[in-house]
């Protein structure tokens, strides 16, 4: 192309296969200026130059840098990362790795778990193993404070004790009033984790024994309807010919850190049976 060669904004765009949008942002930010701009009409014109710009602002960009790294390079003319400057990039780019192979481990799990689920029937007989599990229990004002509670202060601190969970993650609760309360629910938050830790005034630590026979009935919605599922189990353990032999747990599949939409809840309930 000539050095005579001028291209208008748009013909420029076409060719470079960029916004005219993108191209006035570049130029806002001091990263790609027009060879000419017109007094009269205020046209904007590149060249070839501005081509071979952009070429590099593309490449750099690619290489995860921002565009105010990309600017002090070119301002300085070396148009290529200083060694410091790729070291760091690299940092970056293996901190990023990490955290995206951490997701894409979790995403499995839940999938695995979300799958075992869905094979699971309404009403199943299992088996619960003796575990180890952090404890916390309070009296919360209703059903709707225990998903901040445990995303808010459960969470943050069982984190901060080091605890590590094994796959695919089990949590539950046991309601320890004596009768029905619709608010000062006296509730506690169990979850399973590897090895006994450091009791804190938040976080205890304990071992549960193992349960031999469970009904699990899995209940869909949130928590204030409980009720209905609870009724439910309790005449399919009525028409088997099954009775209770110790506090039922609730167990928590999906949620508010994970669902916005409460009909979407997925919780299991497991009764101790004879």
């Amino acid at each position: 192309m000539s050095k005579l060669t001028k291209l208008k904004i748009g013909e420029f765009s076409k060719m470079m296969q960029v916004t005219v949008k993108t191209l006035r942002h570049y130029e806002q930010k001091g990263l790609l200026h027009p060879s000419e701009v017109d007094e009269w009409t205020g046209y904007r014109y590149y060249n070839i130059t501005q081509m071979q710009r952009l070429n590099t602002i593309r490449g750099l960009q690619r290489q995860g840098f921002t565009l105010e790294e990309i600017k002090e390079l070119l301002k300085d003319g070396t148009q290529m990362p200083s060694i410091d400057l790729l070291t760091q990039k690299i940092v970056e780019t293996e901190q990023q790795l990490q955290l995206l192979m951490d997701r894409r481990r979790q995403l499995l799990k839940w999938m695995d778990s979300h799958k075992q689920i869905k094979k699971m029937e309404k009403f199943s007989i299992q088996s619960l193993p003796e575990i180890i599990v952090a404890s916390h229990r309070e009296v919360i004002t209703d059903y709707t404070a225990l998903g901040p509670l445990c995303v808010e202060k459960i969470g943050p601190e069982m984190q901060r004790l080091g605890c590590k969970c094994p796959p695919p993650g089990y949590c539950f609760t046991i309601e320890h009033n004596k009768e029905y309360r619709p608010s000062n629910i006296d509730i506690e938050y169990c979850e399973q984790v590897e090895e006994m830790g450091e009791d804190s005034a938040m976080v205890q630590f304990k071992r549960l024994e193992a349960i031999p026979k469970v009904l699990c009935m899995k209940h869909m919605g949130p928590y204030e309807r409980f009720y209905e599922s609870f009724t439910e189990a309790f005449a399919y353990m009525e028409e088997k010919g099954y009775k209770i032999a110790g506090s039922p747990r609730t167990c928590y599949i999906d949620g508010i850190w994970n669902q916005d939409d409460p009909e979407r809840w997925l919780s299991i309930i497991q009764i101790p049976i004879e």
